[in-house]
């Protein structure tokens, strides 16, 4: 069971700002999460074949067909360096 003083922990670690009156509400809830995982690390899962997504569906894909024109003339003459096709930025790691 994680305490009140275990919660602050982690939200400091995890950079989150948890207002004092949530802190035993968001340990209730951690608390379940970790219940629940740990009744599920118990489970057998031998013979169980691993999937993708629980309903064992095929992800409908659209017709890759371009949709636009190429507008890249345009955006290479307003931008503002450009070199042999390549657009020219100012160095941000020295």
């Amino acid at each position: 069971m994680l305490s009140a003083v275990e919660v602050k922990k982690i939200a400091h670690l995890a950079r989150l700002g948890i207002e004092e009156q949530n802190v035993a509400a968001y340990a209730d809830d951690l608390n379940g999460v970790l219940a629940l995982m740990t009744q599920m690390s118990e489970l057998d899962t031998k013979g169980i074949k691993p999937m993708a997504h629980p309903m064992d569906q095929v992800q409908r894909l659209r017709v890759d067909e371009v949709t636009e024109t190429n507008q890249r003339d345009y955006f290479q003459k307003i931008a503002p360096q450009t070199e042999d096709g390549l657009y020219l930025v100012p160095q941000v790691i020295g």
